[in-house]
């Protein structure tokens, strides 16, 4: 077998940070990692990761992709509609800087999703239509034919828990969605369900956060190099693209074994690992350490041992990390280079600061 493993925010992101890293148990995943080739380019997002493993760059239509792995597809009007990711969020203000929580920080029921976005349709049914996939995902299909130019907005999987810039590109062609923006955030502020959760001393959702905007013809149209016998997780991007391509998507296995009995041995793999993204992007250093121990025991050490002993083949351990896009590679002759040393994660992240 030949593995592609994408795991987002593996590495802690502040080097210096010695009670988090002293904490870490991660044994396999140091062994793992000191016997491959390690590539590095500049930082991306966790979505740019996937991108890569398809072959996809440049301006991707990750709305699009994201509708089709969606268990309950919203509608689409017209021959090939224009999709944006319009997830809910809440923005504060945090010492002179945005802060952004992104929806699934918030705890926001489907009632109160749908709520919002029929108020929404109401009110900007000449822009297009707002769907609601899941509690926490939500999209705007634009009507009519749109050129939104270079629309370089970043995934929201890179601004959760963190500053923000700005919302929106400073282009001609993203005036229309600037405007919008600002009038979705005033509706969006005098709603019974907002004043419900303000009573209540929770984060309203006081705006949206518009990415990954593309047709759906255009997500079609590239998809067409793949060449995974399977994608395994449960990221809905991900399944999106397995769609898009034809890949068989499962759930995640409880561990490696699990995955290995259930494919064949000459076969190509995908496996997304995205538990460690949410502690990462809020901070949370002791759900970050129990997860990565978690991964380590049920992933990264049985990966080690199926490498030495020729079970895989090949392995690609894909990160977006705040330190740069981090790739590594291994065969299972690298994995019985016995003088190359496992080091501490921290001595990882230390040298990866360093740009080594």
């Amino acid at each position: 077998m030949q593995l592609t493993l994408v795991v987002p925010e593996l590495v802690w992101p502040e080097p210096d940070d010695r009670a988090t890293f002293d904490a870490l148990v991660c044994p396999g995943l140091n062994t793992l990692i000191a016997r491959c080739r390690l590539q590095r380019r500049a930082p991306q997002s966790f979505e740019a990761s996937l991108g890569d493993a398809f072959g996809l760059n440049g301006s991707v239509p990750w709305a699009a992709f994201r509708v089709l792995g969606e268990s309950q597809a919203p509608p689409a009007a017209g021959a090939d509609p224009c999709w944006l990711c319009a997830d809910p969020v809440h923005l504060r203000l945090h010492q002179e800087k945005l802060i952004l929580a992104d929806g699934s920080s918030l705890d926001i029921s489907l009632d109160e999703a749908r709520e919002l976005i029929a108020e929404l349709n109401r009110q900007f049914a000449d822009v297009g239509t707002f769907h609601v996939a899941t509690a926490d995902r939500w999209y705007l299909q634009l009507a009519g034919e749109t050129n939104l130019g270079h629309f370089d907005v970043p995934p929201l999987s890179v601004v959760a828990g963190r500053k923000l810039g700005r919302q929106l590109p400073e282009t001609p062609e993203a005036r229309h969605l600037r405007q919008l923006l600002n009038e979705v955030q005033m509706v969006l502020y005098g709603q019974p369900a907002n004043e419900k959760r303000e009573e209540a001393g929770r984060s309203t959702i006081n705006s949206l956060w518009l990415w990954g905007a593309g047709a759906q013809a255009a997500a079609n149209s590239s998809a067409d190099a793949g060449n995974f016998a399977g994608i395994w997780g449960a990221d809905v991007l991900a399944c999106g693209l397995g769609r898009a391509y034809g890949i068989p998507t499962q759930p995640l296995p409880a561990d490696l074994g699990a995955l290995l009995a259930q494919t064949p041995a000459g076969s190509r793999q995908l496996v997304i690992l995205d538990t460690l993204q949410r502690p990462v992007q809020y901070e949370d250093a002791d759900a970050y350490g129990k997860e990565l121990a978690r991964l380590d025991k049920h992933w990264f050490a049985p990966l080690q041992k199926a490498l030495a002993s020729g079970r895989i083949k090949r392995l690609r351990l894909e990160a977006a990390t705040a330190y740069a896009a981090l790739a590594w590679e291994s065969g299972r002759g690298e994995q019985w280079q016995l003088w190359r040393r496992p080091q501490p994660l921290a001595a990882t992240a230390q040298a990866l600061a360093r740009g080594k």
